[in-house]
């Protein structure tokens, strides 16, 4: 059993505030959205990122100690969608002093500094992050592809195909489970996915 956080109340708050972000991203993926849906979407993101912006500012990245594993892993899942470089950038820093102290999860740096670097135009480290095309799913831009998958083992992720045949599984789940009929694409970068 893990130790009770410092700050359940904290954790409740970012847990709640990814539960309710989180049918709007799933929407994102499984269906096409329309212009206000999509200013919507913004919208609770641009709020999250505001709010965990204080959260950083106040207590530094919010790790295991502080909101438990799901408030960490909720904390992360802000600063995947925040969208916002300078924030992300913050945020990674943050994470790996959490990371070094054993207060957080290694592959959750790695996920937002791939993030990170492709808000900032820069080609991805590790190959976590990918976008919906109208051609399918491609990965994000890599540095130095050949050694792609070195780098991921390296860090505990597994092979890069793997990881691509696993987020193609979980699309086609949630596409079906959404409307089966539905075969819609869109342009959206896939946080986290893999």
């Amino acid at each position: 059993m893990s130790p009770q956080p410092q700050l359940p109340l904290l954790a409740r708050d970012l847990i709640a505030r990814v539960q309710e972000a989180a049918e709007h991203w799933s929407r994102r993926i499984r269906h096409g959205v329309d212009v206000v849906e999509i200013g919507q979407f913004r919208h609770v993101d641009h709020d999250n990122a505001s709010f965990l912006q204080l959260v950083l500012a106040d207590h530094g990245w919010p790790g295991h100690r502080l909101v438990g594993v799901d408030g960490c892993r909720a904390a992360w899942r802000i600063a995947l969608h925040a969208d916002r470089f300078d924030l992300q950038r913050a945020a990674v820093r943050l994470l790996h002093r959490a990371v070094a102290e054993g207060d957080a999860p290694g592959w959750q740096e790695v996920h937002l500094q791939d993030r990170a670097l492709i808000m900032g135009a820069q080609a991805q480290e590790w190959g976590t992050q990918y976008q919906i095309t109208p051609t399918g799913l491609q990965r994000c831009s890599v540095r130095e592809p050949a050694g792609l998958d070195a780098r991921r083992a390296s860090v505990g992720l597994p092979p890069a195909a793997t990881a691509m045949a696993a987020l193609l599984d979980r699309l086609a789940v949630s596409r079906q489970a959404a409307d089966p009929t539905d075969g819609v694409d869109g342009l959206l970068p896939l946080a986290g996915a893999a």
